[in-house]
């Protein structure tokens, strides 16, 4: 007999909201009306955009750190408008960048345990966009690229290390694009605009490779994304409204591969895709579930697995890198739901009986390593990902790799104002007073926190001392 139900590991994908206590409670998520993903997750960090007067600012939580979160939590707080967009570095887990409607992108670096007191002050400033910056995403293989594109239709890849714009591009998108994203060695963009077209770019050499115009007939958002085979995967709105995922073949945009259509709902579907399994998970903004398929190389190529519901809806959703699961539970996804008060994890668990180590649900996955240097990069040069196994489970570089990245991040400054001076001079003098200056102010604002809290707990202590004094009376 011909099999009816195709077979698939990842059918009985279970997924399950954790207990109260380890959600991130009292949080006032963000109220802009714009579609991103308001929150983002790694291995050590999930960082929430929030309600915030007189500018824009996020949270950065160390995941321990569940609860209520006290409202004088210090906060990520440099752009003067709202925070549209943040997106953590994925080869350094202590960099955030953050893009706001004040024009500008900031990029941070968090403190190795997570803010003691409200940061302000950003490594490096991006401007360049001469209207609010709604999408940034980091490049997936090379270090310090980061990619933003703004209300201004221009898409600006920038060069970290150095502050500088590389490559702009503009006359391409001729309405407000609605996303943006790296295919898996970073070599190509694609991208969903209001004209309903989806363009996979070549950014260095600032060409359209192919284009697809009306993609979905639909008037509202659409969202496009690279899968690891280079096809990309589509989410939109038919003209009838409802909402429909579509394949399409990047050698071929004439036709989709497939297209599936689910509901009318009118939430954009928001797509997290892990390249391990080729499964693809959609959270619809103001739904409260999350489908998920998994993706095939034979037709009918996109198979629907199941569905996640909970009873409230997301106003935003994190997504965990595969190297921050539990591999012992058998984990292939963790979501990082935004309520309108709080933060809520959902894990997504295969079942099996087995305690030993799944070799078949986790291949190897993308390491914190970068293929390539920036410079690589633009000269033209590729680097597919670094892979690491799980099979022990990932464990974080200690500060050692968190040092260079920063030494890296200040050190391009340097030869430029040194560029006429002999080269024995430019290599030995300037990195070493550069890093024990970021290093002697990093201690000072720790010791300045530190005052501050001796001497808050002093007054309490006063304060405790006259209260005792009046109960012994």
């Amino acid at each position: 007999m011909r099999r009816v139900v195709r077979q698939s590991k990842f059918r009985h994908v279970f997924g399950q909201a954790v207990k109260n206590d380890q959600c991130y409670d009292d949080i006032r998520v963000s109220r802009v009306t714009w579609d991103s993903a308001f929150c983002a997750v790694n291995p050590k960090f999930v960082a929430i955009i929030i309600e915030a007067s007189g500018g824009g600012a996020f949270l950065v939580l160390p995941h321990h750190k569940s609860g209520r979160i006290d409202k004088s939590y210090p906060t990520v707080c440099g752009h003067t408008g709202p925070v549209l967009d943040i997106d953590w570095c994925p080869h350094n887990d202590q960099v955030i960048a953050s893009a706001s409607e004040d024009c500008t992108v900031m990029v941070w670096q968090i403190p190795e345990n997570g803010l003691v007191t409200s940061m302000s002050e950003p490594v490096v400033v991006l401007e360049g966009h001469s209207k609010r910056v709604g999408i940034i995403t980091w490049h997936p293989t090379a270090r310090n690229i980061l990619l933003s594109a703004g209300c201004d239709n221009q898409i600006i890849i920038w060069n970290v290390g150095t502050g500088e714009a590389m490559i702009t591009l503009e006359d391409m998108h001729p309405d407000v694009i609605y996303n943006v994203c790296w295919n898996r060695n970073g070599s190509l963009i694609c991208s969903a605009c209001k004209d309903k077209s989806i363009r996979v770019i070549d950014p260095r050499k600032g060409e359209i490779v192919a284009e697809k115009e009306k993609a979905h007939e639909g008037a509202r958002p659409m969202r496009a994304i690279f899968l690891a085979d280079g096809n990309v995967l589509t989410t939109g709105f038919s003209r009838m409204s409802e909402r429909q995922l579509a394949l399409w073949n990047t050698q071929n945009m004439e036709e989709p591969m497939t297209v599936n259509e689910m509901d009318t709902s009118n939430g954009v579907l928001l797509p997290f895709y892990d390249p391990d399994t080729n499964v693809v998970y959609l959270c619809g903004k103001g739904d409260s579930s999350i489908r998920y398929f998994e993706i095939t190389d034979e037709a009918p190529y996109v198979h629907f697995l199941n569905t996640f519901a909970s009873k409230e809806p997301q106003r935003g959703m994190g997504y965990m890198p595969k190297r921050g699961l539990d591999v012992n539970k058998c984990e292939i996804a963790r979501f990082y739901k935004l309520h309108e008060r709080k933060c809520e994890p959902i894990v997504m668990t295969v079942p099996r009986k087995s305690d030993l180590f799944q070799d078949d649900l986790y291949p190897d996955t993308a390491g914190p390593d970068p293929a390539l240097e920036a410079e690589d990069w633009f000269e033209g040069k590729n680097g597919d990902p670094i892979l690491i196994s799980l099979k022990n489970g990932y464990v974080p570089g200690k500060n050692r790799e968190f040092k260079v990245v920063k030494k890296n991040v200040l050190e391009h400054n340097v030869p430029k104002k040194t560029e006429n001076s002999s080269p024995a001079n430019k290599s030995a003098s300037p990195t070493p007073s550069i890093k024990s200056e970021a290093k002697l102010e990093e201690i000072l604002k720790e010791i300045k926190s530190l005052k501050d809290l001796v001497s808050s707990q002093e007054k309490r202590i006063l304060k405790l001392e006259e209260q005792m004094s009046k109960i012994a009376i």
